[in-house]
């Protein structure tokens, strides 16, 4: 049983995001050159190039692919009595996710079609915006096996998870702000920036996990 059943409110607008994205794709297919650009460096300089067929149908497929995930995990996680604790966070991040990859398909398009859409600029923007958005949720998210920070110490502990996840925020919220600055700053800068972003959240989080794991291990035996 799925404990937070879809309903028209939580499914309209990710429906509405695979709608649009669907016929964007067969509109795109039939105005696409042959080869269309996929991929930027840091500096937003085009560095692979795709088909016509890739191009308009692979964000698309993601898209799809990735709500029936969204469906799913629910009904396949051991913990699924938590997601009703924190199904809106859960209905949000499923919607603004799929708003993400579609709004990153219409800037690939829009590049494709000759526009002169700044990967560079917006991209960086928008990755920063979507993890000061996870920041500011994160700590709303409840133990389980699929959504959130999953190491062996978060979940061996509901503190764990519960600290972890509140430290998780802050990191995700800084790293956000930090990829909202790369495009304004020197290409000299940028991919160490970046480089500086990614451990900040992973060693971040997973070593506070385990010092809290440790401390908690640590007391456990003390008051045995």
């Amino acid at each position: 049983m799925n404990p937070i059943k879809p309903t028209f409110k939580t499914e309209i607008l990710p429906i509405l995001f695979i709608l649009v994205a669907a016929v964007s794709a067969f509109y795109f297919y039939a105005h696409f050159p042959e080869q269309v650009p996929m991929h930027w460096n840091m500096a937003g300089e085009i560095d692979r190039y795709g088909s016509r067929m890739s191009g308009a149908f692979s964000i698309p497929a993601v898209i799809i692919g990735m709500y029936l995930l969204f469906l799913l995990i629910p009904y396949i996680d051991p913990r699924r009595e938590r997601y009703q604790q924190f199904r809106k966070v859960y209905h949000f991040f499923k919607a603004y996710i799929m708003f993400f990859m579609l709004a990153i398909y219409y800037l690939i398009a829009l590049n494709a079609l000759g526009y002169k859409a700044e990967v560079g600029l917006w991209v960086p923007i928008m990755v920063g915006i979507l993890f000061i958005i996870i920041g500011n949720y994160l700590s709303k998210v409840k133990p389980n096996w699929f959504v959130g920070i999953r190491t062996p110490w978060t979940l061996s502990s509901e503190e764990i998870w519960n600290k972890t996840h509140r430290v998780g925020g802050k990191l995700f919220i800084l790293g956000g702000l930090l990829m909202i600055v790369i495009p304004f700053v020197p290409n000299v800068y940028k991919l160490a920036i970046f480089f500086f972003i990614i451990p900040l959240i992973l060693v971040g989080t997973i070593g506070y996990s385990l010092i809290l794991y440790l401390k908690e291990k640590k007391n456990g035996k003390s008051n045995n």
